[in-house]
């Protein structure tokens, strides 16, 4: 059984820093491309940085120089640094696990980050 736990969201101040954890089970790490998304409340679900099982990253335009995706295979966990908040950074961040070499894909129940003063 797959599961990914998020962790590490709350309530920071505008410019404040918070750090996304998400646990991964039930897959070998090493062989899958893991991403955070978001939800802002009446938005759709968007990339905001993905990291694949080789290491490469991407990021979505409004958090270059503020976030930084990493991964460490030894626990199977990928982390979401964020830095110089935004209140535009609220939303649900979800964690998304999907195997390079198969068309599926995995999420975890998302965790809640607040940016306000």
């Amino acid at each position: 059984q797959v599961l990914l736990v998020e962790s590490g969201g709350g309530l920071a101040q505008p410019g404040g820093s918070l750090r996304l954890s998400c646990a991964a089970s039930g897959i070998i790490f090493s062989y899958y491309d893991m991403g955070w998304y978001r939800q802002a409340p009446g938005k759709q679900r968007e990339l905001v940085a993905s990291i694949q099982n080789g290491g490469n990253t991407k990021y979505a335009d409004p958090v270059k120089g503020r976030f930084t995706i990493s991964r460490d295979s030894a626990n199977s966990r990928v982390y979401l640094q964020m830095n110089s908040l935004k209140a535009e950074d609220t939303a649900v961040y979800y964690c998304k696990a999907a195997p390079y070499y198969y068309q599926t894909e995995y999420w975890g129940q998302g965790t809640q980050v607040i940016v306000s003063s």
